[in-house]
């Protein structure tokens, strides 16, 4: 009976490995097809659209917008979330819980209403859409992310040792800055990462928020509108590469180093 219960767990678990991976194998397989479609049957392995998408200017500056809006929205999304954690664990604010919830609200609303939302904002202010609006829709949906992970992290064994920094003479801002950010940085990394990777390959508020500068999710959508392409599935491996990238620098940087499981 044991050996059975053992065998239909791995058969189970097998089986939601290939509906989450089956996708992105067959992605990855057909951006070597040798042929003008990415369709089977394969015939035959190439790198050539590889070479065709590394070699195409429009792809590599939407690439690089990509990363540079997902590193700079999620460092700012990161500091306001550390800033709005602090302020909720370590002072007495007037409806606090309140506000956590109306600060972790974004999080319960699709991205297509909050791009909307933004989208007239924008309007009414007369702001261009422009890359640095997408990067502060991208802070929009990825704050509440990093309040959530730095506040649930922000536990009362601190407050000895910043009550003890601040008995030897350090100001508050040098004891946020000093003395609660370093103990809170495995949680800093953690948020930053993950809002990396959900802001690196965003589409609905990048495509609203954006127009003539474009991320790479915007540009791919671009390209399969002209129909299918195996430049599409070479990018989109990349797409993925770096995301697993991210991860793993998430995986060696945070939890190897705090020993947590991950």
């Amino acid at each position: 009976m044991r050996a059975l219960q053992t065998l239909l767990s791995v058969l189970y678990a097998g089986a939601i490995y290939v509906f989450i991976f089956l996708p992105v194998a067959v992605l990855v397989l057909f951006s070597f097809q040798d042929g003008s479609l990415p369709v089977p049957p394969l015939n035959g392995l190439t790198l050539r659209w590889y070479g065709e998408i590394f070699s195409d200017s429009r792809l590599m500056s939407a690439l690089l917008h990509s990363l540079v809006v997902a590193l700079i929205s999620s460092a700012v999304a990161c500091l306001l979330g550390f800033l709005a954690a602090y302020a909720f664990a370590r002072y007495r604010l007037p409806a606090s819980g309140l506000q956590r919830a109306l600060l972790v609200a974004p999080m319960t609303v699709s991205t297509l209403i909050i791009g909307l939302g933004l989208l007239v904002v924008f309007n009414r202010l007369n702001l261009p859409l422009s890359l640095v609006t997408v990067g502060i829709g991208h802070v929009v949906i990825n704050m509440p992310l990093c309040f959530a992970i730095i506040y649930a992290s922000m536990g009362g064994h601190q407050v000895n040792i910043e009550r003890a920094a601040r008995d030897l003479g350090a100001p508050d801002w040098k004891v946020m800055a000093l003395v609660t950010a370093p103990m809170l940085m495995p949680s800093i990394l953690a948020a930053f990462f993950l809002s990396v990777t959900f802001s690196w390959d965003e589409f609905i508020v990048a495509f609203l928020l954006s127009r003539f500068d474009v991320t790479l999710p915007v540009e791919i959508w671009s390209m399969l509108r002209s129909g299918l392409d195996p430049k599409t599935n070479a990018i989109g491996s990349v797409v993925f590469l770096i995301s697993v990238a991210f991860l793993l620098v998430l995986e060696l940087a945070v939890f190897r180093k705090t020993g947590k499981p991950s």
